[in-house]
């Protein structure tokens, strides 16, 4: 009997760590702790991104950079920490925006409930309301991340996906964190929306192998197109390109069939077709409504949100979302 009590014991204790690690996030997690939290954060996204919808395809982006360096713990937001150089300075972040709104919700939130409300789950909540705000895709955003208290601008440049990757590179970083090719075509169709700037993609009109120095993978017209009116050099810096030409505020699957048209803007996006797999989902979604995407797209933006989160005693929450906490 003694041996049961005592088994007992050690079953109850390992189903209270798979409790812990299981049970990490979860819907309304501030019902209790600040019942208006996500009321706050949702008001504010739709009294601003009707007047700068741009921005929706800045956090989404910012969510997924986030969350593939240590995870979705706003690492991105911090600015330097113990001297070193943050993932804001890394090269796919230079050129995001909307830093000053998440400081302005989070102030809100500290008005409202001091130190309960994380910056990864205002983040990850501003980028899914951002979405629905311009028409796009809703998903489900469980909430219980912690702040991490590390940014370093070298791990951001390792693990981000690059506009340049081929398939396998863009697999492999996304399978380190535990996404598929399913995910990596889904979360790419976040393309739909935003805007790149020359050097994301300049190469492939001026320092590849075809005629003109244009890569033979990209549509002639659509790249002599960019030529004669966007990037007009190789040096061109500043100048703004739609990823999704004509579309870039809505969201719809018109970034798909631009791919099979060979009118993907990156090496990154023409890539999506070199692999039999991924092909094959792009046509599926492709031969559906447009309801199909969004469901598919909604599952695959819940798991990226779930990568390596801190959550219990893990990280903090940070009272401003750029400096750890002292």
């Amino acid at each position: 009997m003694a041996g049961t009590g005592f088994l007992g014991i050690v079953l109850l204790g390992l189903l209270a760590i798979i409790g812990s690690t299981h049970a990490q996030l979860q819907m309304d997690f501030y019902a209790k702790s600040c019942p208006k939290a996500e009321k706050i954060v949702k008001d504010y996204v739709n009294k601003h991104i009707p007047n700068a919808p741009s921005l929706a395809a800045s956090f989404i982006r910012m969510h997924f950079h986030d969350c593939f360096v240590r995870g979705c713990d706003a690492s991105l937001l911090l600015n330097a920490t113990s001297g070193q150089s943050p993932e804001k300075n890394a090269v796919p972040n230079q050129t995001l925006r909307g830093f000053d709104f998440i400081d302005r919700v989070k102030s809100l939130l500290e008005a409202e409930c001091p130190g309960v409300v994380s910056c990864a789950d205002i983040l990850t909540l501003i980028a899914r309301d951002s979405v629905v705000v311009i028409g796009g895709p809703f998903w489900n955003v469980p909430t219980g991340r912690r702040d991490g208290v590390i940014s370093n601008v070298s791990e951001a440049n390792a693990n981000i996906p690059s506009p340049f990757s081929n398939f396998t590179t863009l697999l492999r970083l996304f399978n380190n964190q535990g996404l598929d090719s399913k995910d990596l075509v889904l979360l790419s169709g976040a393309h739909t929306i935003g805007l790149s700037h020359c050097p994301s993609f300049s190469r492939r009109l001026y320092n590849s192998s075809g005629p003109g120095g244009v890569d033979p993978t990209l549509d002639s017209e659509y790249a002599s197109n960019l030529k004669a009116n966007k990037c007009r050099n190789p040096n061109d810096n500043t100048t703004k390109v739609e990823m999704d030409p004509g579309s870039r505020n809505t969201f719809d699957l018109s970034y798909y069939t631009l791919l099979t048209k060979r009118r993907g803007l990156f090496n990154s996006d023409a890539a999506l077709t070199t692999n039999s797999t991924s092909l094959a989902l792009i046509n599926q979604l492709l031969s559906n409504p447009l309801k199909f995407f969004y469901a598919e797209f909604a599952k695959s933006m819940e798991k990226m949100g779930r990568i390596n989160v801190k959550t219990g005693s893990e990280g903090e929450i940070r009272k401003q979302c750029a400096f750890v906490n002292s």
